[in-house]
């Protein structure tokens, strides 16, 4: 079974919408697996102690290690990806330094609260981390019909979700669910 290690980030919930379409699209590939990660939240007395009762569990590295893929997802932060990933990612030295992830694909996902506030540019702040480790990055083609006509979230850089407090549009999950797949045969490939 090729895992594919889906890695998230979400405090309203949005991001983790995403992820579970991603999720999705990932499964309808035979052979493959999607394992679904988060990391602790940082507030002002520093990094939560406590695993979250329901949800995904923490990441740890040997998730990293031993996936065959990555997709890795935030809301935007003023443009950039939210700190609680940035900082898992900057603890992943070790990883760096053996080079476990080299030659993997990765893809990359996020959530904003608004049509212009930085969900590429997210897309992009999450790409370069990966792209130091030595992985693949795998985006949403052209050929998929939904990002011609998408007036919500969706990029060739890789999956969004614009929130205006309805849920996910339809557009954004087959985009969603059209890149886990994309990732999930890139891997599977790879792999063989």
């Amino acid at each position: 079974m090729h895992s594919i290690l889906v890695l998230y980030y979400s405090r309203h919930g949005s991001t983790r919408q995403l992820a579970r379409q991603i999720a999705r699209g990932i499964e309808q590939v035979d052979g493959c697996e999607a394992v679904l990660r988060t990391v602790p939240d940082i507030n002002e007395q520093g990094l939560q102690t406590q695993p979250p009762v329901d949800g995904d569990p923490w990441v740890n590295h040997h998730d990293l290690q031993t996936c065959c893929g990555l997709a890795l997802g935030s809301p935007v932060r003023f443009g950039n990806m939210a700190a609680p990933l940035k900082h898992f990612i900057d603890s992943t030295s070790a990883q760096w330094l053996s080079g476990a992830l080299i030659g993997k694909p990765a893809s990359l996902f996020t959530s904003s609260s608004s049509m212009h506030g930085g969900q590429e540019t997210t897309l992009q702040s999450m790409m370069l981390p990966l792209l130091h480790h030595g992985m693949l990055i795998v985006g949403i083609p052209y050929s998929e019909p939904q990002l011609h006509t998408t007036e919500h979230g969706g990029t060739p850089y890789g999956a969004s979700h614009l929130n205006n407090g309805n849920g996910l549009h339809q557009d954004e999950m087959l985009l969603a669910q059209a890149l886990g797949k994309r990732l999930a045969q890139t891997a599977k490939k790879l792999a063989d």
